[in-house]
């Protein structure tokens, strides 16, 4: 165990003045690093950091920023393995799944904003009047307030850092406390590689004391939450009291449609992969599979025979397909709702257990595989964040659309067929910020990432991003030189 400093304010570590807080392995349950969490002092001197460094950052060129980040990026990849490394041991994730996803994708996110941030698009200049050229500015915000989850806790801290600092913001970025090591190491390498003191700072609390006062406080300009739909709402309503713009990254529960033209071999694959990805711990995880029922008990056996090829195990070897849970707690969480499953007459086809080798240490959960549910039950409709997939049948193709889009949430989902008409539907129909075609998870950083219904609003990600990031400004200038304008008629006639 170490102590550390766990706040990045004004471009320096500097310890926290607020109750003790200590981090630790999931697979292992050893405290990893211990220091003083973020009080609410700690968040006024972050802001007023951000503050004090917006003018020089927003002030610079698109080229310079531009030019800034490309060494960011340049320092990362020289940084990858320490990255993936305390990635995996802080976070509980197979050392592969943070060597090859989550610390390339991270080192990708930046490359593509630092280009991004030389193409802030408005509208060309033109005349829509006879009288005046017309233009349009993107400006940035001022300061963000942004919190993170800890689910992934490197890609969440560049999803919410680098479209911001693109665009000319500075930030205030609040990790979870049980995850924040590799948000750290992400804003120190920017500062080593020329990023303003007081552009990105972090700090390392609990949501009810340095979050609430990062939404609460007046030079915020934008409140940016990625977690549950419950806190998103009471994130809205604080932010509301200062009228403060609001982006929403919250849960998702997200269908996995498999038409009985499908692919069974892939659909099968692609279940198992997406619904245990990072343990399940992905609010665009598989997580309930409706299957037509010509494919439904094969479909059923192949995921059983696949989720018993995953191998659970320490996370620093590089054979361990999957880890564990983020906390005993969360396991505890994840047990309940199988267990309420299947005292309502579920059929647990696979898992649902602790494994008895990790028993005693670390929270590890089996792969879970369940049938036999209603469409209404809790396993089906509210989120479990854990390696669990439910299967229910369908019949026709309208029932599958219906079923796919009866739960509160729209932030992913995923249709299979080898029938484009089929998938084309599927893809317009489904209420979804991303609908993937014969494939589950994939993302890129061109492209967006977002929600519908109670899974919030706002894109991550891509130039679309930058729409949450800027104010845009229209300015309009009269090219006569004339002192009577027409319009001035309505208020007084010309001599």
């Amino acid at each position: 165990m170490s102590t550390q400093e766990l706040q990045f304010i004004g471009g320096v570590r500097r310890p926290g003045s607020g109750e003790p807080l200590s981090i630790t392995a999931p697979a292992t349950g050893e405290v990893i690093a211990s220091g003083a969490s973020a009080s609410i002092a700690d968040a006024e001197a972050a802001v007023a950091a951000a503050r004090t460094a917006f003018p020089i950052w927003s002030g610079m060129t698109p080229g310079e920023r531009s030019d800034i980040m490309h060494r960011w990026a340049q320092l990362l990849r020289e940084r990858a393995d320490e990255l993936a490394a305390v990635e995996s041991r802080n976070a509980g994730k197979p050392i592969r799944l943070a060597t090859d996803f989550d610390v390339p994708g991270t080192i990708d996110n930046t490359a593509f904003f630092a280009g991004a941030a030389r193409n802030l698009e408005g509208k060309a200049s033109g005349e829509y009047s006879a009288d005046h050229t017309s233009s349009i500015r993107r400006e940035p915000l001022g300061v963000i307030g942004s919190i993170s989850p800890w689910n992934y806790p490197l890609q969440m801290a560049a999803w919410k850092i680098l479209p911001a600092v693109a665009a000319g913001n500075t930030i205030v970025l609040k990790p979870s406390e049980l995850t924040p090591l590799t948000s750290l190491l992400f804003a120190e390498i920017a500062t080593e590689a020329g990023v303003p003191a007081g552009v990105i700072n972090v700090l390392t609390g609990v949501g009810p004391v340095a979050g609430q006062a990062l939404v609460e406080h007046r030079e915020v300009a934008m409140v940016s939450f990625t977690g549950s739909t419950v806190v998103g709402r009471q994130v809205a309503a604080t932010a509301a009291g200062s009228v403060k713009r609001v982006h929403l990254e919250l849960g998702g529960k997200a269908p996995f449609v498999v038409f009985d033209d499908a692919d069974l071999e892939a659909a099968a694959r692609g279940a198992v992969a997406g619904s245990l990805i990072n343990v399940g711990q992905d609010c665009t995880a598989a997580t309930r599979a409706y299957v037509q029922r010509p494919l439904f008990d094969e479909f059923v056996s192949r995921v059983a025979e696949l989720m018993d090829q995953v191998t659970l195990g320490p996370v620093d070897d590089p054979e361990t397909d999957m880890g564990p849970l983020i906390s005993l707690a969360h396991r505890d969480k994840v047990i309940g709702m199988v267990e309420r499953a299947r005292d309502y007459g579920a059929k647990i086809v696979r898992g649902g257990r602790i494994p008895e080798h990790t028993a005693r240490g670390g929270s590890y959960f089996e792969p879970t595989l369940i049938t036999g549910v209603a469409q209404d039950s809790e396993i089906v409709q509210n989120e479990v964040f854990g390696p669990v997939l439910v299967v229910l049948p369908f019949d026709t193709d309208d029932e599958a659309i219906a079923l796919a889009n009866d739960t509160a949430y729209g932030l992913a989902a995923s249709a299979w067929s080898t029938n484009v008409y089929r998938t084309q539907r599927a893809g317009r129909e489904i209420q979804a910020g991303c609908v993937w075609i014969n494939d589950h998870i994939p993302i890129i950083s061109e492209m967006p990432h977002g929600g519908y219904k109670a899974s919030g609003f706002g894109k991550d990600m891509s130039t679309y991003s930058f729409d949450e990031y800027t104010n845009v400004k229209h300015v309009m200038s009269d090219i006569t030189g004339a002192a009577h304008k027409s319009w001035h008629d309505v208020i007084f006639t010309a001599e």
